[in-house]
């Protein structure tokens, strides 16, 4: 059983782009480290594939899956970002990083603030300087849509470490290593999501909703690493890509999951935000517009002017915003029922309650 498409289609016609090359994944442990080591080692034939993160145990859970015996390319390296000289181990003959470590969860990072800053914003400039000194070819840091406008503690580490890789281009000068930024939504089902908490407390027959206008933007695990993949391929340097993803209301999202629930209206939550951005307006004037999904253009352009528009491309109107609640494309109820079926029965996890069988 397969979860919809309700995404822009890709390409998908890459050649092998990484057959020969190395590839590490900071933070590679996480949902996206694991759906985009998937793809890799089903479709490429990378030289190596670098797992790099600081909980070992993870690694010893990712290992049961893609176990070096069966993958010969793929490596575990235990290290943190914060650490500037293990990743200048790490990144040694490195062609390839995808930038997915951070400290992601609003509350944490509000009570524990310099804690996110280290890892965030300082783990950040870490990776720049060591792909810089190490030879790396390409880095292509994850954001968040919470860094856009932000208006809490994550948000502004995750915009504040966006402009040092964007900026990192200018470190690395001509013909060096180059450095962009990718910006999505909330990841269906990943640990955290919404989905696995109302899950459970569909059991109690009440399901806890902040505010009933709440709208958030959506992406599943493999539209977010095909969106990657095609914009790894890409990148010149400089850019912020944002890929056209479709936006739920979170009632309708209790309604996909228990129809059969009542609701508890709590009141929305310190740093949160009642609608998520992706391209504020004040970004509007040096966007473009492609098939699927948009990319912002550096406002200083110190490493040479490499970004080339081509004729698939247009420019936005310049007041134009791109809000989780504007969205032209909202999830309908059935979409969600089927995506969300479609994902409990794919990861077969047993902390959800199965799949939805009053849907």
């Amino acid at each position: 059983m397969k979860a919809p498409n309700p995404w822009p289609n890709m390409s998908n016609n890459l050649k092998d782009p990484f057959k020969g090359k190395t590839l590490l994944i900071t933070g590679g442990t996480g949902s996206f480290g694991k759906k985009f080591t998937e793809l890799v080692l089903k479709r490429y034939q990378p030289e190596r594939l670098i797992i790099f993160s600081r909980d070992e145990f993870k690694q010893f859970e990712m290992a049961q899956i893609f176990s070096p015996s069966d993958y010969p390319a793929i490596r575990y390296f235990v290290g943190d970002v914060r650490d500037k000289e293990r990743l200048e181990r790490a990144f040694h003959n490195v062609d390839y990083v995808i930038h997915a470590a951070a400290l992601k969860q609003v509350p944490a990072a509000e009570y524990n603030p310099f804690e996110a800053v280290k890892t965030n914003i300082l783990g950040a400039q870490n990776v720049i300087n060591a792909a810089l000194d190490c030879g790396v070819k390409k880095v292509l840091a994850l954001s968040t849509d919470k860094a856009a406008n932000p208006i809490n503690l994550y948000g502004a580490t995750k915009l504040c470490a966006d402009k040092l890789f964007i900026a990192g281009n200018s470190y690395a000068g001509h013909d060096s290593c180059i450095f962009s930024v990718v910006r999505y939504g909330n990841v269906v089902g990943s640990r955290g999501s919404v989905i696995p908490y109302f899950m459970e407390q569909r059991k109690t027959g009440v399901l806890s909703i902040t505010d009933p206008r709440m709208t958030r933007f959506w992406v599943t695990l493999d539209y977010a690493a095909e969106f990657v993949f095609e914009r790894l391929n890409e990148m010149v340097g400089g850019e912020l890509f944002i890929p056209k993803i479709p936006s739920m209301n979170i009632m309708d999202l209790a309604k996909a999951i228990a129809p059969e629930c009542e609701t508890r209206v709590t009141g929305i939550r310190p740093g949160e935000k009642l609608h998520e951005i992706l391209l504020p307006q004040n970004e509007a004037r040096k966007t473009l517009e492609f098939e699927n999904g948009y990319v912002v253009q550096p406002d200083f352009d110190f490493w040479g002017n490499r970004f080339v528009k081509t004729n698939r491309m247009k420019a936005v109107a310049e007041d134009f915003e791109y809000s989780s609640n504007h969205n032209p494309h909202f999830l309908t109820l059935d979409e969600m029922r089927k995506l969300i079926n479609g994902i409990v029965y794919d990861h077969k996890t047993s902390d959800t309650g199965g799949a939805i069988k009053s849907c």
